[in-house]
């Protein structure tokens, strides 16, 4: 089996793009299914965020030739031309996709460096996979060691220092335009996490008045409770607007919900009094052209990017040490998945000695009518113990072997020649 992973990020696409290849949670359950088809034996996890879509694939044959079916999945599942996202791509395969994993994990790879949220999305997208029966032995080992990794990075070193995360920057960006947020309203639309958390940290600098905004009026008057906010129907949406400075929009939609027509009638309403707006959905919310309407600042999560580059020079003097907790990280499983290859040889091997075992003690207690039930088990059990000594050492000595090895074969091959075991065993 080998591991590959194909995807691409806020890194190598921009948000044009990768709203076009991700996949909202209600579709997540069949595009998993839809995946393993293309990628026949193994298994396959999806991770879809607002800065990355990664498939992760478990299967026999190179990593390239996995990688080549991903690219047919990916264009199938979300009708998009090949082409028109394939050199946007990164593929890393093996040891790499292990510790690409690793670092997406630990938030090393995010676009806040260090933020919290990616370690809660890996594990769902983990979670996902396992409903679906789509994560095997190798992914579901990965998976979990890449959650471990994670926790020791966080813990261990300062990546995770100041909370830097979207909802600040915005926040900050936020105080930057208004001068104090002291009185003013923020509307959400839509009930995503991210979205919450801007809201928090809006609140916590001092905005006065909430307006949630929800398709489904009882999670509108749940976010309202937990917020002391005020419900809004979505139908309302539009004439709710003119009371709101900023606009945080998190909604799963598959198209654009706010568009310059409504801030045009808006901004009417205000009488110029500017507005920010917080696009934090992908796809998108908000349509790009509000851009040019004055006294609108609009800022989606590839321009909050930008922001965040000045935030974060103090955690990335802990990479290195980070870098280092990941590479243990990767050694240790690498040394454990390469293991597998040696374990249906281990058991021809067990099960040769036990067949020889066994014929050997039938004659043995033939020849030996006069044994009582109970001493015939403990003749039993010392040649169990015997087997289980003889074979442990070769077995450990094996893995080792097999786990240096970039191609373990040679090493397999003559073990099966000294124990006569058939080949393919």
């Amino acid at each position: 089996m080998s591991l590959a992973v194909v995807g691409l990020s806020h890194h190598t696409s921009p948000v044009e793009i990768r709203e076009r290849l991700h996949f909202p949670p209600e579709a997540l359950s069949s595009a998993l299914i839809q995946a393993r088809r293309w990628l026949g034996d193994g298994g396959v996890v999806i991770l879809s965020t607002c800065n990355r879509v990664e498939v992760y694939a478990s299967r026999p044959g190179p990593p390239q030739e996995t990688a080549e079916r991903i690219r047919g999945f990916l264009a199938e599942s979300r009708s998009v031309a090949e082409a028109e996202f394939a050199s946007q791509l990164y593929v890393r395969g093996d040891r790499e996709a292990v510790g690409h994993l690793f670092r997406v994990a630990a938030g090393l790879d995010s676009m806040i460096l260090g933020e919290a949220q990616i370690l809660g999305q890996v594990n769902d997208a983990y979670l996902a996979a396992q409903t679906e029966q789509a994560a095997d032995k190798t992914l579901s080992a990965l998976f979990q060691r890449a959650a471990k990794v994670a926790k020791e990075v966080r813990n261990t070193s300062g990546i995770s220092a100041g909370k830097v995360s979207i909802g600040s920057v915005a926040a900050d960006l936020a105080l930057s335009i208004f001068g104090g947020l002291a009185g003013k309203t923020v509307m959400v639309v839509g009930s995503g996490k991210m979205g919450e958390l801007t809201l928090t940290r809006l609140m916590d600098r001092g905005a006065a008045r909430v307006l949630l905004v929800n398709r489904s009026l009882d999670k509108a008057e749940e976010l309202a409770a937990r917020f002391s906010g005020q419900p809004v129907e979505f139908d309302e949406l539009a004439s709710a607007l003119p009371s709101a400075d900023i606009v945080i929009s998190s909604t799963a939609a598959p198209g654009y919900v706010l568009g310059p027509a409504h801030f045009q009638r808006a901004l009417r309403t205000r009488h110029g009094e500017p507005m920010f707006v917080i696009d934090i959905a992908v796809p998108r919310d908000v349509d790009p052209a509000v851009n040019a309407l004055d006294d609108v600042y609009l800022y989606d999560v590839d321009d909050l990017r930008e922001v965040t580059e000045a935030n974060i020079e103090e955690r990335r003097k802990a990479i290195a040490y980070c870098v280092e907790v990941i590479d243990a990280g990767v050694d240790q499983f690498w040394e454990w998945l390469q293991g597998l290859a040696a374990e249906p040889t281990i058991v021809s091997m067990s099960r040769e000695l036990n067949t020889i075992r066994e014929r050997e003690l039938a004659k043995t207690l033939a020849s030996l009518p006069e044994l009582s039930d109970k001493d015939r088990q403990e003749v039993d059990y010392l040649t169990k113990r015997i087997v289980n000594a003889i074979l442990q050492r070769p077995m450990t000595q094996l893995k080792r072997e097999v786990a240096a090895e970039e191609d373990p074969h040679t090493v397999l091959h003559l073990v099966k020649r000294l124990f006569g075991l058939k080949e393919g065993t």
